[in-house]
């Protein structure tokens, strides 16, 4: 399964491009109506004048820099904060936003569960789920499982994935219910057939190994590739193995090259090394003890461990086919590149 706990921290933190993207939405009509020509005074009236509406579609604006507002989180901040004093849902939400990330305000997580609670008891569903989440995982408030599961339960009841997907979660580890990789499943592909990448990598998962249903090595592949073209590195690195290895699609070590290399670019450890072994037996590239050096140092240099492999042993066999000026060069190559995967 995916790292979860990673990645549920991660989604805590919630996207302000998923949360700016619903919001600009919903205010389509007054963008489609207005041109570029700078700030609408109407709007700019209107919020001043207190209307909360006009508050938070002006914060939108000045988050975003768009409609002839500068870009500025601080002012974002200020107008979003007015319009979520008068109870504004969509205000309050943003607010929990840029707490979350610290734009425009001191990050805090404990102001922005405050404000997402807000727009959540209003019905708001990224809030819903932002709060489950921060139950779920003990931030900013006291980790309380049944809690996470009541408030994600409200947004995945409005067809939110990100919910769907940690419902999902939360079954398959069993928190706060009993351990159920069938309602896992359900969960997961509520949430993968809207585009969630998170679901479509642990659905394929499922798949992958038997979990909650049957072992299909065909329809893990499938949801490897959504998730893996959305930049998700696990999936990425899962086609590679099943290419390399033929299972659930024809064998193509070429193809798997182009995922382990999408993954490696990464970071991820075990995608550096398999990409370094291939370069260093031409198994689907040009054979290239420089590139394998390249990729078995990177990988070796993070301090992972890779169960049964030595990746030192490895690097080192790798060098040991290169002169010592194609090997110092390598090793330039290698520290410039480093810094990138921080």
């Amino acid at each position: 399964m995916s790292n979860g706990s990673r990645r549920s921290y991660a989604r805590l933190l919630l996207s302000l491009a998923v949360v700016l993207a619903i919001a600009e939405a919903e205010h389509a009509p007054r963008i489609r109506a207005q041109g570029a020509m700078g700030i609408d005074p109407k709007l700019v009236s209107r919020a001043s004048s207190g209307d909360s509406k006009a508050e938070s579609e002006l914060a939108l604006d000045y988050y975003l820099g768009q409609h002839g507002a500068r870009k500025d989180a601080t002012q974002a901040a200020i107008w979003a904060k007015k319009a979520a004093d008068q109870g504004d849902a969509d205000a309050q939400t943003l607010l929990g936003a840029l707490y979350a990330k610290g734009e425009g305000v001191p990050q805090s997580v404990a102001q922005s569960i405050a404000w997402y609670r807000k727009a959540a008891e209003q019905g708001v569903a990224w809030a819903q789920t932002s709060l489950g989440l921060a139950y779920s995982n003990g931030e900013g408030v006291p980790q309380d499982y049944a809690k996470a599961m009541t408030w994600l339960h409200r947004a995945a009841n409005q067809g939110n994935a990100m919910a769907q997907s940690e419902i999902g979660k939360m079954y398959h580890n069993g928190l706060g219910v009993p351990q159920d990789d069938a309602q896992a499943a359900e969960w997961f592909r509520k949430a993968a057939i809207q585009g969630d990448a998170d679901a479509q990598l642990d659905l394929g998962v499922l798949y992958d190994n038997g979990l909650g249903v049957p072992i299909d090595h065909t329809e893990s592949v499938l949801w490897y590739l959504k998730a893996g073209e959305q930049g998700v590195a696990e999936a990425q690195y899962d086609l590679g193995v099943a290419y390399y290895n033929g299972q659930g699609v024809t064998q193509d070590r070429a193809e798997a090259v182009k995922w382990y290399q999408k993954a490696a670019e990464q970071g991820m450890v075990g995608a550096q090394y398999n990409l370094g072994i291939l370069y260093g037996h031409g198994w689907g590239v040009a054979q290239s003890y420089p590139r394998a050096y390249f990729w078995l140092a990177i990988a070796a240099a993070s301090g992972q461990k890779l169960e049964g492999i030595d990746i030192v042993q490895a690097r080192d066999e790798a060098a040991s086919h290169l002169s010592s000026s194609v090997l110092a060069q390598t090793r330039q190559e290698t520290q410039r590149w480093m810094p990138q995967q921080h």
